[in-house]
């Protein structure tokens, strides 16, 4: 497992009993996470003191309870990326900050490239893939479904100093957009898939990644380009193993292009135990000569 240890705005504080403590900044929230199954106990004393905590619902979604001032949105940095975070009715802040150690990766795969790498960033969210990217030297094209996510991810931008960086900020349903890109003849050499589990396009499309995932690895190797660099999926389904995804990248990749592929867990280092929570999985095509 690749755990994201190099925060130094965000920490995991504590685990147990299927919620994480959390420090985002100064700002501590509690979050639930189903794969936090064990039940050690509270180690920590900021249980306590946490300004926000999550309450799932029996009917589905959930609310926060807010038990401590705390400001609407703040930012959070890492590295040369400043995230803004703001707690949505989702439980989520708008930072995923197990995919830093993604971020790291692709950055260390543009900077040793040595060469103008276009990276395609799908279901890009917030955009933190996008500006690790971009920082790195690479021209991205950032995809979402959400409009509110794209908005996001150029705040994120802006906050960041990378405004003026060559990245197209493009609401979309991905698979229509990839195969318009197609049929554009438009190439990338690096891809990022970051998929949801379950989601909804703009227009109603349904996405259920096990069902969608491989179709979707197959179109998209119809925009790579002559020379392409890598290809990352993230899953955060935990029925869908990194065995099955790299499998599928093999598949789908390695006969035309050749390459090697990977796969591993990625997680967050929890400081009360030294433990690490698994947080996902990420598969890898990787060009012959390119590493991790």
């Amino acid at each position: 497992m690749r755990a994201a240890d190099n925060w130094k705005d965000y920490e995991l504080i504590d685990a147990t009993d299927g919620n994480r403590l959390e420090r985002w900044g100064k700002t501590i929230l509690v979050r639930p996470d189903p794969q936090v199954i064990w039940k050690t106990g509270e180690s920590s004393p900021l249980w306590k003191s946490a300004n926000a905590v999550y309450h799932r619902s029996a009917s589905g979604g959930g609310q926060w309870e807010y038990r401590r001032r705390m400001p609407e949105k703040w930012q959070i940095t890492y590295g040369d990326i400043c995230m803004v975070v703001s707690p949505t009715g989702f439980k989520h802040t708008g930072v995923f900050p197990e995919q830093a150690v993604n971020w790291d990766a692709y950055a260390r795969l543009i900077a040793a490239a040595e060469r103008p790498i276009r990276v395609l960033n799908l279901f890009g969210y917030t955009g933190g893939a996008t500006l690790a990217c971009a920082a790195a030297g690479a021209s991205v094209c950032h995809v979402d479904a959400s409009k509110g996510m794209v908005a996001w991810g150029r705040e994120n931008a802006a906050a960041s100093g990378l405004a003026d960086k060559p990245v197209r900020w493009i609401v979309d349903d991905c698979a229509k957009f990839v195969a318009r890109e197609i049929r554009r003849g438009v190439r990338y050499d690096g891809i990022i898939m970051d998929p949801p589990s379950y989601g909804r396009g703009p227009g109603g499309e349904v996405w259920k990644l096990e069902d969608s995932i491989y179709d979707f690895i197959d179109l998209c190797a119809g925009v790579l380009s002559d020379e392409p660099l890598f290809v990352a999926v993230n899953s955060y389904t935990t029925g869908l193993s990194p065995s099955v995804m790299e499998y599928m990248l093999r598949a789908r990749v390695c006969p035309r292009w050749g390459g090697h592929t990977a796969c591993d867990e990625i997680g967050l280092p929890v400081t009360a135990t030294g433990g690490v929570v698994p947080c996902g999985a990420t598969a890898w095509w990787l060009a012959r000569n390119a590493g991790l």
